[in-house]
């Protein structure tokens, strides 16, 4: 009888989850590796001249690699039910890393994004993309009519929109507080936003961005009306504003369908400025070609997949939207880089979700991961 209760207990827990989403694992591991590669032949010639090795960016970006991998596996088995207890905490310390960054954090090309704690470095823009997840999740989580209400349920986040989009767009950032606050409206939509929110925020955006275009130079956004207007002839100041953007399109063209070859890449040959960053998709284009590229979108796409998948299988709603966050925050990066490297969007400077080069973005995506794991092993099979 003892045995047939064991065996009974092993089979309820089959049924109820215990197991991770193993081809979430896969893709993962598929992307850093891809990730690593490719920052590796980007960053060759430019990591000769900064350092004399071509191996410089290889090494820093395998070791972020390791700790990343360390970091979703913790998530993993990390119980998704404690970051809805420690959302408000969560929250309260991005905002003041956002605040901390004007004091203490360092500039570099006219931005100040990143603050230096020995030889680790911390991006309070990246930061707050998980922060806000986490915090949306647990406050609209609390009632499922909650975000039918304007002043208890939509109000709130649109002041959150503000607060954090304000604070990033003065670094400025303008890249991490499009995807912030698209974040932010995501999980608005998924936990049930009405239509006539949705179709009045994009009037609005519509009508600010507009409004830049037209009086940006009266009213101190003229160098937002260049970055929104450059996107459409680049080859107009293809040495000022257009520089990186007409670099890329001469990379991807290079590439055609199948490639130069890796590691064959003619533009990051000190052409085209930090390869191995926001623009290595154009890299990607001209070693691999359409081919790679649409390999690596397809990639993509059954990662955003099985994140969905998980979200709508969650066990409850803060589960849900907390891998609908991580999955809009997922799809969005990708849909903006990809944009921008194309001159489909203005330049923003956004990474490449486990393939661009750095610590933070990858951390910060690998941890999301883990987070959709954790849901995914408390899921219902």
């Amino acid at each position: 009888m003892r045995q047939d209760r064991i065996r009974n207990e092993k089979l309820n827990k089959s049924k109820t989850g215990g197991y991770s989403d193993f081809a979430i694992v896969i893709l993962v591991t598929i992307l850093v590796i891809f990730g690593i590669v490719m920052v590796f032949s980007a960053s060759y010639y430019k990591s000769i001249n900064d350092t004399g090795s071509p191996f410089s960016f290889l090494t820093r970006q395998a070791i972020y690699a390791a700790i990343g991998f360390f970091i979703m596996a913790f998530c993993s088995r990390f119980n998704y039910k404690y970051w809805k207890m420690l959302s408000l905490f969560i929250l309260t310390a991005s905002i003041i890393l956002l605040l901390a960054v004007f004091v203490i954090g360092e500039t570099d090309s006219g931005a100040t994004r990143l603050i230096r704690l020995g030889p680790i470095s911390v991006m309070p823009g990246e930061v707050a993309k998980i922060a806000v997840i986490i915090f949306v999740a647990a406050y609209l989580s609390t009632d499922s009519k909650l975000i039918l209400s304007f002043k208890s349920g939509v109000l709130p986040m649109l002041v959150l929109m503000v607060v954090f989009g304000g604070l990033i767009i003065m670094q400025p950032n303008l890249s991490t507080a499009i995807t912030v606050c698209g974040i932010i409206a995501g999980m608005m939509f998924i936990a049930g936003l009405q239509w006539r929110y949705v179709i009045g925020a994009g009037l609005a955006g519509s009508a600010a961005v507009g409004f830049l275009i037209m009086f940006g130079d009266k009213v101190g956004g003229a160098h937002w009306k260049k970055r929104i207007i450059s996107f459409t002839d680049p080859f107009a100041d293809a040495l000022g504003e257009g520089f990186q953007v007409v670099q890329s399109l001469l990379a991807l063209g290079s590439g055609g369908l199948f490639g130069l070859g890796l590691g064959k890449s003619i533009q990051k040959n000190l052409y085209l400025p930090e390869p191995q960053n926001d623009f290595i998709l154009a890299i990607i284009g001209e070693e691999l070609g359409l081919v790679g590229i649409m390999a690596l979108l397809i990639v993509y796409l059954l990662l955003i997949w099985r994140c969905f998948h998980v979200c709508l299988n969650a066990p409850d709603r803060f589960s849900m939207l907390l891998c609908g966050g991580i999955t809009v925050m997922l799809a969005l990066q990708v849909i903006l880089n990809v944009a921008v490297v194309t001159s489909s969007m203005p330049p923003t400077g956004i990474a490449l979700p486990f393939i661009s080069y750095g610590g933070n973005s990858l951390w910060i995506f690998m941890a999301s991961m883990g987070m959709v794991l954790n849901v995914s092993r408390s899921s219902r099979k």
